[in-house]
């Protein structure tokens, strides 16, 4: 197998690269802050384009039941 120049596999096992510090913040968080609360299922059905989508999709159920009860 070909070695790629520069790279040492046993430097990389004896020595890991530090990590770098990506924080935006200068000060942490207060421990006692509260936590932002998650988004759920009641978020995600305020939407304008999922609202329009599940209305279609329950006109046509409903139109597909209607004729079902009282066409056929």
């Amino acid at each position: 197998m070909g070695r790629v120049a520069g790279f040492s596999g046993s430097r990389v096992r004896d020595h890991p690269p530090e990590m770098l510090d990506t924080s935006r913040e200068t000060v942490p968080a207060a421990p006692d802050a509260p936590a932002e609360e998650p988004r759920g299922c009641l978020f995600a059905l305020s939407q304008p384009p999922l609202m329009i989508f599940l209305g279609v999709i329950g006109c046509l159920l409903l139109m597909a039941a209607v004729h079902d009860l009282f066409v056929l």
